[in-house]
């Protein structure tokens, strides 16, 4: 810029000092170019020349105003056109000129950002929200490693391989981590891998196949860990922006978006079987890797785990699925405090909901019922074979506390709001008639 300036300098000193302009011929130029239409640069067209005229060298410069807009500007005409220097003004602008080039050549810059000031980029109110969300709440996700002991086959060596993977998030300062129950499942040693990519050992804390949910423990610094603030599921709306965080395939953290799409649905847990109530539904894209992961709301609350996708390929087919944060509050502070959730249970196997409906009633029909049980000592019978062979239904129950069931999923729903020790009216088909039977529920075992 100084040796620019030193060239402007000499060109105004010679062009009031220069009675006449002479066009010269053998031109040679060096050209510059600028986007910016409001600033004044070295000439794209013509830059420095030397022109010979009768054996006289004489030094020239041109400087143009690359405004297009300009009016007065006549077909691009120069400010300081063809000037005839004597020979001191020619050598000193010529060194002018040098000291520009060599400037321009040894300092590896772009030379349109000497000149050119590059405008900041704005983004739009809801952009820079989410932006602000994502920035936030990255540091509380964790990448979850499942590694499972492999013997080799040839040398007999036992090694640990990563057998799946997982997302997760920070649950308290306490180094409790959340997660889904199938991404631990089958785990000789977990790894977690926080948001500084400092990797540190897990310990189960405790899980609940039903729900799908599970509790990790690990020694971590305190200031390593952000806990996500949890919100409320109850009041969610259909239409409603969510984001979800997660490691899908095994990349660094990423963010989708998307809405709500449905509410109170109901998927089967990917360990049991049993159906979990009141999942949230959402078109936020949810792939491989998601699972575990926070799903957030705009105000970057925790509102659901990430849980599984509807797509016979594995892949997001704008089909996810999030247990809502209600479900999983309650299930991680018994965890927590427990190790294991206490949820009652009737102590009955039943059939599949096909064969019912093949007998053309409608129940569920008690396969066993151990004696030890709360429906055996109850007295509800087990289906059975005679002497001969002949397979002889067991009671088929209609309704709890007055509820009407159906299948399997109708009884499922009513105990889960139901508690250990409440007692319910069990109505049952036996035979050829109905027969109500109170029934003490009990916990669930324990579970290794």
């Amino acid at each position: 810029m100084a040796a620019y300036s030193l060239i402007c300098s000499a060109a105004k000193f010679s062009l009031f000092n220069s009675p006449k302009t002479t066009k010269p011929s053998n031109i040679s130029t060096f050209s510059h170019k600028s986007k910016n239409p409001n600033s004044i640069l070295i000439s794209s067209s013509s830059l420095l020349f030397f022109s010979k005229t009768r054996n006289k060298t004489k030094f020239c410069l041109s400087i143009n105003n690359n405004n297009n807009n300009n009016s007065n500007n006549n077909n691009n005409k120069p400010f300081f056109s063809f000037l005839p220097f004597s020979s001191l003004d020619s050598f000193f602008v010529l060194c002018a000129s040098l000291a520009l080039s060599f400037s321009l050549f040894f300092i590896n810059v772009d030379t349109a950002s000497a000149f050119v000031v590059t405008p900041t980029r704005k983004l739009q109110s809801d952009e820079l929200a989410t932006v602000r969300l994502f920035q936030d709440n990255t540091p509380s996700v964790v990448y979850i490693t499942n590694l499972a002991v492999r013997q080799d086959a040839f040398t007999l060596d036992v090694l640990e391989v990563p057998q799946g993977s997982g997302s997760g998030f920070v649950w308290d300062k306490d180094g409790h981590i959340v997660t889904n129950y199938h991404v631990i499942r089958n785990a000789s040693d977990l790894r977690v891998t926080l948001a500084d990519q400092s990797t540190f050992e897990a310990n189960v804390v405790g899980f609940d196949q039903d729900k799908d949910v599970a509790v990790l423990h690990v020694d971590a610094p305190k200031d390593k860990l952000r806990p996500l603030p949890v919100g409320v599921s109850a009041d969610l709306l259909v239409g409603q922006k969510v984001y979800a965080i997660g490691n899908p395939f095994g990349l660094d953290h990423t963010l989708t978006t998307g809405v709500i799409s449905g509410l109170r649905r109901e998927i089967s847990s990917a360990a049991t079987g049993r159906p979990i109530q009141d999942v949230i539904q959402t078109d936020a894209a949810i792939n491989p890797g998601n699972s575990g992961g926070p799903l957030l709301d705009s105000s970057g609350s925790l509102i659901g785990i990430n849980t599984a996708i509807y797509s016979p390929s594995g892949a997001s087919s704008g089909v996810g699925f999030s247990i809502p944060v209600d479900t999983v509050s309650g299930i991680v502070d018994q965890l927590v405090k427990f190790g294991k959730v206490t949820r009652p249970i009737l102590g009955i196997k039943f059939a599949p909901d096909q064969s019912v409906e093949q007998l053309g009633v409608s129940g569920v029909l008690v396969l066993d019922a151990p004696a030890n049980g709360p429906a055996g000592k109850a007295g509800l019978l087990p289906t059975k074979r005679d002497g001969y062979g002949r397979l002889i239904l067991g009671d088929i129950i209609t309704s709890v506390n007055g509820k009407k069931i159906t299948n399997g999923s109708d009884l499922y729903r009513i105990l889960d709001q139901c508690k250990v020790g409440d007692e319910v009216m069990v109505e049952v088909l036996r035979g050829d008639h109905i027969e109500k039977i109170p029934v003490v529920l009990e916990p669930k075992p324990d579970e290794t």
